[in-house]
């Protein structure tokens, strides 16, 4: 892994994130030019997690207590991993999924970047890739000179993967539908962690999704209940 160094995470608002772990705010300055060590990895990783971030939530961090639990998990399991394997880093290979469930505006797309975030700043390996459920199905579309299958591979084998707004278009096409099953029976199957958010409930998650995508769902998801009122209607 490349050696990067601590000032060029300057001007990014971390403290939360590092408190939450319980780590000190200093701790990612830490400079022993180990290209393996938990801060240069946390620093390798956050700065991949930053591009990702859109700028509308640069300093996202999560509330969410089942958030926070799924971080510990993939940590845990990512450390164990590592002394399995001797390997010279963490990294985040397997693990739980979750489904974040709300309304529209309650705050789900802010909590899973926030959980982006900190779960960067832990000192283990977390390769995401990061998609609404319309974009994805927009990328994978056939269309001339597009390997839709190459591409559908890089959301298929992401370590992590972001999925926001699942079930947002109404009932499936059948396109959209074998789309959504491919990518969430191959990743249920071989435990990737996944992150789903939703505005749909679980009744109209079953239309919109079928009873296939549903099950597996409900097997490889912690769901999570995300209350509130519309914060962008609030703020307007």
């Amino acid at each position: 892994m490349q050696y990067i160094p601590p000032n060029n995470l300057r001007g990014h608002d971390l403290a939360p994130l590092l408190a939450a772990r319980g780590l000190p705010a200093d701790w990612l300055q830490v400079n022993d030019f180990d290209p393996h060590s938990p801060q240069n990895v946390a620093r390798h990783t956050y700065s991949e997690v930053a591009a990702l971030v859109p700028f509308h939530y640069r300093s996202a961090a999560p509330t969410l207590p089942e958030l926070r639990e799924w971080i510990d998990v993939l940590v845990a399991a990512a450390k164990e991993a590592q002394a399995a394997r001797n390997a010279p880093m963490a990294t985040v290979l397997h693990g739980p999924s979750l489904l974040l469930l709300g309304r529209v505006g309650t705050g789900k797309t802010y909590e899973s970047y926030g959980a982006m975030r900190e779960l960067a700043v832990t000192g283990v390996r977390a390769q995401w890739h990061v998609t609404t459920a319309a974009d994805l199905y927009a990328a994978l579309r056939p269309r001339h000179g597009i390997d839709s299958e190459a591409e559908f591979r890089t959301y298929r084998d992401a370590p992590l993967l972001l999925v926001d707004d699942l079930g947002a278009g109404g009932k499936p096409s059948e396109f959209t539908e074998e789309v959504n099953f491919r990518l969430i029976n191959y990743r249920y199957e071989r435990q990737l962690p996944t992150l789903f958010t939703s505005n749909a409930d679980a009744d109209q998650l079953r239309d919109r999704l079928g009873d296939r995508v549903t099950s597996r769902l409900r097997e490889m998801c912690q769901r999570v209940a995300v209350k509130g009122t519309d914060r962008r209607r609030s703020a307007a």
